[in-house]
């Protein structure tokens, strides 16, 4: 899911690429963003981009300013 967050896609591009309802996407999202202990979608982002190596995330992702 944070991989799909750092490539920019919506809740609804999201539901469609991995099956599932965009009400499921929102409460994903939103229980990432309570576990990662940040405050909105945009940080959960740049978190994936600061952490992505760290947490296995596609590479284009780790590192990126």
């Amino acid at each position: 899911m944070l991989s799909c967050l750092a490539d920019g896609l919506t809740n609804r591009q999201i539901a469609k690429q991995r099956r599932m309802s965009i009400n499921t996407v929102k409460s994903q999202v939103a229980g990432l963003i309570r576990k990662l202990d940040v405050a909105n979608r945009t940080q959960a982002v740049l978190f994936a981009v600061r952490h992505g190596a760290a947490l296995g995330l596609n590479a284009r992702h780790a590192g990126r300013k």
